[in-house]
């Protein structure tokens, strides 16, 4: 299914990842209204020629597909439900998407109240970071009706490489809930690896030559890994997001009856990340976290 560059197109969140995101589209050819709570953090969209509105009901009520990108669900809420929410002036007709990794039971209410208003909401929330939304490289799992997800398709390919409708609505956020367990085991296990090549002695730039190459290979190491070796801590990823997703998670599982201690062990640790002031910095701080921890027999 092709779309019409003419098409209305709303975005709403302009954040590390939402501004990159945004890009492709206007790049190629639509035109987007924009709306983030900060202005300054939307101004290279609006210098690339989105328009800017002052409110998100203000995006849904010129734009036949509004794309939501913000940080917590206490922030989505707001943005639909608020007095100058998507919800009170969404067009009939539209589709809303948000992009957000968010409550699966917070997107199947999106989809109800949108539902009772004629319109379409469909879950999308990605996986990729700062280096897959500026490449449009994103992973996109995708909750929805399978005919407003066909109508979304075309610019979810603008923005991302693997684009999967995972079911309906609230599985994208399912989906995206397993990325993240996976995510977080992972962390731990790149970060406490290169804690242990420092205090062994290792060039890790090295190690990483070596490791990369074998059953360790991912794209943690790839692209998180390499920053650590720069002390370069600036987000891809917050880490105060992460720890919102993994309580997520947590809650989920509960619910399902599951226990899950590797992840619940990841929220204790990035807890700690946060504790130590390094929540506005990207995941990858766990190293700090665990840099700064010693056994008994190492003191």
């Amino acid at each position: 299914m092709s779309i019409n560059t003419e098409t209305g197109v709303g975005w709403i969140g302009t954040g590390v990842m939402g501004v990159a995101m945004c890009g492709h589209l206007l790049n190629s050819g639509f035109n987007v209204v924009v709306f983030n709570r900060t202005r300054s953090k939307a101004q290279p969209l609006i210098d690339a020629g989105a328009t800017w509105a002052s409110s998100p009901g203000d995006v849904a009520a010129v734009s036949e597909i509004v794309f939501t990108m913000v940080g917590f669900p206490g922030d989505v809420r707001e943005v639909y439900f608020g007095a100058a929410g998507i919800m009170n002036r969404a067009r009939p007709g539209s589709v809303l998407v948000d992009m957000t990794t968010t409550e699966p039971t917070l997107a199947r209410e999106l989809y109800v109240a949108a539902g009772r208003r004629g319109v379409a909401a469909v879950d999308a929330p990605v996986s990729g970071g700062d280096v897959g939304a500026r490449n449009a490289t994103l992973s996109v799992m995708v909750g929805g009706d399978e005919a407003a997800v066909e109508r979304v398709m075309p610019l979810l390919r603008l923005m991302g490489r693997t684009i999967v409708r995972q079911g309906g609505p609230g599985s994208g956020q399912h989906a995206k809930m397993c990325n993240q367990i996976v995510i977080a085991g992972t962390m731990i296990g790149v970060c406490e690896s290169m804690v242990y090549g420092y205090r062994a002695g290792l060039d890790m730039e090295r190690v990483l030559q070596s490791i990369n190459g074998g059953a360790a290979g991912c794209w943690t190491l790839n692209n998180l890994a390499p920053r650590i070796i720069r002390r370069d801590f600036e987000p891809g990823f917050y880490a105060d997001h992460f720890v919102k997703d993994l309580g997520i998670a947590l809650d989920e599982a509960g619910r399902m009856g599951l226990e899950l201690p590797g992840l619940a062990l990841a929220r204790r640790l990035y807890e700690r990340v946060q504790a130590q002031g390094h929540g506005a910095k990207g995941t990858q701080a766990l190293f700090l976290a665990l840099e700064s921890m010693r056994s008994d027999a190492g003191q």
